[in-house]
């Protein structure tokens, strides 16, 4: 964050669709010399639902941080039935990333993360290969090995949850990590794990969906990332884009233009995730500006 500028507290909101639901938060804001600095909200008519951001500085803000929550709950929270999140911008988030041989969207990642743009700690980067360890090495991050067959997946499971305790990781990304996650380590990440996929879902299956699409004359190719579920690729959706492909694409483009897709949309998702953007209902993501 920009040293110029006052720390700030997130609210994220949903609740049933009501009148003055904004007019009070931003009351509750004002009454206690708030300055809003950001505020986006959307309402689901299908499902009667409201949606809210909101940011304030906390200079001069007349409650303290641990003051905050147990006001808001009793004077707006419990009254509109909202389901709400509270966070800090100072509050920098510990990603873990893992990653198997393919190298593109960590690489992506890590650029990303020296140069600033996204602005989370990565102290560990987890692998079921020794591929990118020296790469890793060349970051400073700790790099942890652990191979993974359908005999050992289980205790190496544990040994992976262990380590993400040690280091007080708080959400994981799968930079093209080529294991499906078991229902229960995705249960100790709810909403805090997120996958890139290689096209939109539900797309080409199998081990080379570039190959599928190309066989198909697909005219465009995406990626989507999301949060990962128990339920195998069908989690919220956060981001997606596409690249437009021809006749004249030979696999060896396709490929390369999806990794290109890939790369983008999973930082994208990354920084949504990190600056508290994202607020999931039911199985879908609501994404804030």
């Amino acid at each position: 964050m920009n040293k110029n500028h006052s720390d700030t507290a997130i609210l994220r909101i949903h609740c049933p669709d009501q009148r003055g639901i904004v007019a009070r938060v931003t009351d509750f804001i004002h009454r206690n010399n708030g300055n809003i600095v950001g505020l986006d909200q959307h309402t689901d008519r299908d499902e009667k639902r409201f949606f809210m951001r909101l940011e304030w500085e906390l200079e001069g803000f007349e409650l303290t941080r641990e003051q905050i929550a147990s006001a808001f709950e009793y004077a707006i929270a419990i009254p509109c039935k909202m389901i709400w999140k509270l966070n800090f911008s100072d509050e920098i988030p510990r990603m873990a990333i893992f990653v198997s041989k393919m190298s593109h969207c960590l690489f992506d990642l890590l650029a990303r993360y020296q140069s600033g743009d996204i602005k989370a700690e990565i102290p560990l980067i987890i692998s079921n290969h020794r591929d990118l360890e020296d790469v890793v090495g060349k970051f400073g991050i700790t790099f942890v090995h652990v191979p993974i067959t359908t005999a050992n997946k289980a205790e190496q499971e544990k040994k992976e949850l262990e380590i993400l305790k040690e280091h007080k990781i708080d959400f994981i990304v799968l930079a093209r990590y080529m294991q499906i996650l078991s229902a229960e380590f995705v249960s100790n990440f709810p909403e805090h794990v997120i996958n890139i996929h290689h096209s939109f879902l539900p797309a080409f299956v199998g081990a080379k969906p570039y190959h599928a699409a190309h066989a198909r004359g697909v005219k465009i190719i995406g990626a989507t990332s999301h949060y990962v579920t128990s339920d195998l690729d069908a989690g919220p959706i956060i981001e997606q884009d596409v690249a437009r492909i021809s006749h004249q694409d030979s696999i060896a483009r396709l490929i390369q233009k999806g990794r290109d897709v890939e790369k983008i949309v999973l930082s994208r998702a990354v920084m949504a995730h990190v600056e508290r953007k994202t607020l999931i209902y039911k199985n879908k993501t609501i994404i804030f500006h």
